[in-house]
């Protein structure tokens, strides 16, 4: 469990790591530069979970070294699949990360929702669904990692 309290924002109890696959944590099916080390030590606090379509059709053997747990969703109802995922896990408990559209309604959902503008941009509707938009998904993973720049973020 990880647990960071904001002034004047909220306390947060976070049990779940929710991240999508392609173009958040990886491109082009590879996971991207650094992401390995921050999700091996997230994963000491929080269980950690990957949704993706497998658009790339790697998923399942990149995400074979992940310490934690992949679900393969069908390519149609992406947004409404991720936000059924989070439910189940109980979304109070969950930070989630994405950019694309179909990730819009599970960072609105999540109890913090972290959008990342990589090369490959973010829709619009995700950042305006999520709590805090950073540029890439080391940035993201270090705001857990170093609650401290999450507070500063946030706090009023």
């Amino acid at each position: 469990m990880l647990e960071i309290d904001i002034p004047g924002y909220r306390r947060l109890h976070f049990n779940h790591l929710v991240m999508d696959y392609n173009r958040t944590l990886a491109q082009n099916g590879a996971f991207l530069a650094g992401v390995m080390p921050r999700l091996e030590q997230l994963a000491k606090s929080l269980r950690l979970h990957v949704v993706t379509a497998g658009t790339f059709g790697q998923a399942k053997a990149n995400l074979a070294v992940l310490p934690g747990e992949v679900a393969i969703l069908s390519v149609e109802n992406q947004a409404q699949s991720k936000l059924a995922y989070i439910e189940n896990l109980g979304r109070d408990h969950v930070v989630a990360i994405g950019n694309g559209r179909n990730d819009r309604m599970m960072l609105a959902a999540a109890a913090l929702g972290i959008a990342v503008v990589q090369k490959e941009g973010a829709a619009t509707e995700t950042l305006s669904a999520a709590d805090v938009v950073v540029s890439d998904i080391r940035s993201a993973l270090d705001m857990l990692l170093f609650p401290k720049r999450l507070i500063a973020t946030l706090r009023s």
